[in-house]
Parts: C-alpha cells; structure tokens; sequence
C-alpha cells in the first residue's frame, strides 16, 4: 500500500460522504468528509511504504472496533 491508495481511499470516502450528503445523513457524511481530507493529506506526504501499512491496519482496526461497538451496545435489538 503507497501514498496513490490513501488518495484512492479518499476519492471513494468523498464518493460516499456525498451519497450519505444527498441522502441526509449528514452525521455520516461528515465523518467521512472527515476521512477524505485524512486520506488525502496521507496520501501527499510521501510517508515510507512500511508507514502507510502500518497506518492502514490501525485504520481498520479502529473502524472495526467502531462498527463492532455501535452494532453490539448502541443499536436497539430488532425484536423485543
């Protein structure tokens, strides 16, 4: 993974946050406004291979969490 993934990560995450834009979500489409302007400033600083591996995988560990936690204690169960 090199700095032209993160800048590809950033073009699908302003592709999304302009869908959850249009469809008035718009806490959504603010993180991920947030995460473009993340991955495109991550994109041009020219960081060594091994960086941006390594930032990657904390991205997805956090997001992972994050998902896990909001599914687990925040969602309200469908019956019941």
């Amino acid at each position: 993974m090199n700095n032209r993934m993160f800048r590809v990560l950033g073009f699908w995450t302003l592709i999304i946050a302009l869908m959850a834009l249009a469809g008035d979500m718009i806490p959504m489409s603010l993180i991920f406004f947030f995460q473009t302007v993340l991955f495109v400033t991550l994109g041009y600083m020219n960081l060594s291979e091994r960086t941006y591996v390594f930032l990657f995988w904390g991205y997805m560990v956090a997001s992972f969490l994050g998902i896990t936690y909001w599914s687990f204690f925040q969602m309200k169960p469908l019956l019941g």
